[in-house]
C-alpha cells in the first residue's frame, strides 16, 4: 500500500511550513502589517496542533503549551517588544521543564563545555549586543530562560542534531534582534535572516521532540481525530 502523501498524513505540518512562507516572503509587499500578523502567528500555531495530534502524551501536551506560548509572542512582539519577550520566556520555561523530564545521566567532555556555554554564553552575549545601556540589562534578563532552555535541549536524551540544533538556532535568531539593536543597526541582514532562523529552529525542535516520543510510546502517538 502506497504511503499517504505528506499533505494527507501531516497537514498541521504542511500548513505551517506554507504560512511561514507566506509571511516571509509577503513582508516585502505592500500588505498591512497587522494582516501579517495573523499569518505569522498561524506558522507556530499549526506547528503546536501538529504536536498535539500526533502524539497523546504529556510531553507532547507541554510542548503544545510551550508553542501556543511561542505563537503569541510571534504575534505580540509586532505590537510591543516587552508583550512578546513574555510569550517567549512562556516557550522557555515550559520548553526547559520538558526537557529536565529527559535529561540525560551525564554530560562529560564537549557536552559539559557545551552546556554551559549555552547556560551562560547567551545572556552574556545578549549583553553586549545592544548600544543602550538601558537595554543590555533587559535583554540578559530575557535571555537567561532562553540560555537555560537550549542549555536543557543540548542535556535531554532527544537528538541533539534536531532538537539542541533548533534551540541553537533559537538563541542565534534572539542574536540577531539584539544586535539590531548594536552593531547591525540599519542592516537588512537580521530583517532577512531572523524569521528563517527562528522558524526552522523551532520547526527543528518540534519535529525532533515528537518524532522521538513517537518511537518510544508508539502507544500514544495517534490522538483520536489525528492523522497517523
Amino acid at each position: 500500500m502506497p504511503h499517504r502523501a505528506l499533505s494527507q498524513k501531516r497537514p498541521y505540518l504542511v500548513l505551517s511550513v506554507l504560512a511561514a512562507l507566506a509571511y516571509f516572503y509577503l513582508q516585502a509587499t505592500n500588505l498591512p502589517g497587522l494582516y501579517l500578523i495573523p499569518i505569522k502567528g498561524s506558522a507556530v500555531a499549526f506547528l503546536a496542533l501538529y504536536a498535539w495530534m500526533r502524539h497523546g502524551s504529556r510531553d507532547a501536551r507541554m510542548l503544545t503549551a510551550a508553542l501556543v506560548f511561542a505563537s503569541l509572542g510571534d504575534m505580540a512582539i509586532e505590537l510591543d517588544l516587552i508583550a512578546g519577550a513574555v510569550g517567549f520566556v512562556g516557550f522557555h520555561i515550559i520548553a526547559l521543564l520538558m526537557f529536565l523530564r529527559h535529561k540525560r545521566e551525564a554530560l562529560e567532555g564537549r557536552d559539559s563545555v557545551m552546556f554551559i556555554a549555552l547556560l551562560l554564553g547567551t545572556p552574556f552575549v545578549a549583553y553586549l549586543l545592544p548600544y543602550d545601556p538601558d537595554m543590555k540589562p533587559l535583554v540578559a534578563l530575557y535571555a537567561l530562560p532562553l540560555g537555560a532552555m537550549a542549555a536543557g535541549a543540548w542535556a535531554s536524551d532527544f537528538p541533539q542534531m534536531r532538537v539542541a540544533a533548533g534551540a541553537i538556532l533559537f538563541v542565534i535568531s534572539d542574536w540577531l534582534i539584539f544586535a539590531e539593536m548594536g552593531p547591525l543597526s540599519g542592516s537588512p541582514i537580521p530583517q532577512y535572516l531572523v524569521w528563517p532562523i527562528y522558524y526552522l529552529g523551532i520547526f527543528l525542535i518540534t519535529i525532533g521532540v515528537i518524532t522521538t516520543l513517537r518511537k518510544r510510546d508508539p502507544e500514544l502517538r495517534v490522538v483520536k481525530g489525528g492523522a497517523d
